[in-house]
């Protein structure tokens, strides 16, 4: 025998699995679709576990949050574009799945090139070298234009930029999101770092007006989170600037008088960060609210986000004209 004590084992209190409390059942599996053509089986096929419980939990709340008329901000950081989601976004402008839109400055420049030169996104390894990255005139005078029309015209940032595209729309070469909301009158605030934009390099950029129009965008936004109370918010790619921002407009709404009560958060980015997870996830939902973190790439995550929206849309208005029409009549009943 060794000379150290060992635990007896055979001691053990033990108990039976039927009496244990355990997380996974076999009615949380996955359940491969049966018809491989169906998005419904996909969907309801997901295991009802982490991410994929998390997903369809963040999906209901969006609709369930349009159907009851609250507020469902979106905050997009600008890869969400480079992505190749700008159709995507539109088509949740179209669907009515947003009340407002928030945005940081590379997102609207993004956005803006695309729609009118049919590209963006350059190559700055090769690029910063021989000084010519970010040195694009077309992209800074329409920044610039719109900065200083927006003073002028008492306007935000995303309001002056998403006019200008719009009187352009004849030469788009893809629609642009900022123009597709003004025309539909959907607020777009564009939140700006003061030097982290390529159009900051450039003559024409005026820090002064750039600074009115975006803190006006920041006033937009916290007027909007002043129906705080079971919103919606979703944060889509964006580390640092639009938790912070949303954060702080948090702050504003409550102090004057919002409730955070019933908030639904979600965040989706690559990696989990700690200004999304906390500012946007655990810090602002109250009693009754709950923040969701995803983690995977925007091209996979928001196009299956985006498909459960029209599905779980669908279901809740067939429940709610089901309720609507009673039971039915017949003989036997």
């Amino acid at each position: 025998m060794g000379r150290h004590r060992e635990a007896d084992l055979s001691r053990l209190t033990r108990t039976s699995i039927r009496e244990r409390a355990s997380k996974v059942d076999v009615a949380a599996q996955a359940r491969p679709p049966a018809r491989p053509d169906s998005f419904a089986d996909l969907w309801d096929g997901l295991p009802d576990l982490l991410a994929g419980r998390d997903l369809r939990s963040v999906a209901v709340a969006i609709v369930r949050a349009q159907a009851a008329g609250r507020p469902v901000v979106w905050m997009f950081g600008a890869h969400v574009v480079k992505a190749g989601l700008a159709p995507l976004v539109v088509r949740l402008v179209r669907e009515d799945l947003a009340t407002l839109i928030a945005v940081n400055g590379a997102f609207a420049i993004h956005d803006a090139e695309l729609a009118l030169w049919g590209a963006t996104s350059e190559e700055v390894g090769s690029e910063l070298p021989r000084g010519r990255f970010g040195m694009a005139r077309e992209t800074a005078r329409l920044l610039a234009q719109a900065a200083e029309e927006g003073v002028q015209r008492k306007e935000g940032l995303g309001e002056a930029l998403g006019r200008l595209l719009a009187a352009r729309r004849p030469e788009w070469k893809s629609e642009s999101i900022l123009g597709v909301c003004h025309e539909a009158g959907l607020p777009v605030t564009v939140h700006v770092a003061l030097g982290t934009d390529i159009v900051h390099q450039h003559p024409e950029f005026s820090g002064a007006a750039t600074g009115e129009t975006s803190a006006r965008d920041f006033r937009i936004l916290a007027g909007h989170l002043a129906d705080l109370r079971e919103a919606v918010v979703v944060n889509v790619g964006s580390a640092v600037v639009l938790p912070e921002v949303f954060l702080k407009a948090c702050s504003v709404a409550i102090n004057l008088g919002a409730s955070p009560e019933g908030l639904i958060t979600a965040n989706f980015d690559f990696l989990m960060q700690y200004r999304p997870l906390q500012n946007v996830v655990r810090r602002p939902p109250g009693a009754g609210g709950a923040g969701y973190a995803l983690v995977g790439h925007h091209e996979l995550l928001l196009p299956l986000l985006f498909q459960g929206l029209l599905l779980e849309r669908g279901r809740l208005q067939a429940a709610a004209q089901g309720s609507q029409a009673g039971p039915a009549s017949g003989v036997g009943h």
